[in-house]
């Protein structure tokens, strides 16, 4: 195993990790500042109303691309049995 396969299998991980998370992390980043500019606007300091729907959003979303995860997912498992097999 050299450091090139090794550099390239770290880098298609990272790719495939953020590829994974990057839906649900942009989904709670938007819902959280549009909540919290909607607590600045009118001064309700309520800590639930930041909470329940970042965590409605997030299940939402990941049940849209819960399809697209999974494939991307055993695609990405594939590659990594195929090099496997290789080595």
């Amino acid at each position: 195993m050299s450091e090139n396969l090794v550099i390239a299998l770290m880098r298609e991980l990272i790719k495939t990790s953020l590829i994974l998370a990057g839906p649900m992390l942009i989904t709670a980043t938007v819902v959280g500042l549009v909540i919290s500019i909607f607590q600045a606007t009118t001064q309700i300091q309520e800590q639930t109303l930041t909470f329940v729907p970042k965590i409605v959003a997030v299940a939402l979303v990941g049940l849209l691309t819960a399809g697209f995860m999974g494939n991307t997912m055993i695609s990405f498992t594939k590659y990594i049995f195929s090099v496997i097999s290789n080595i």
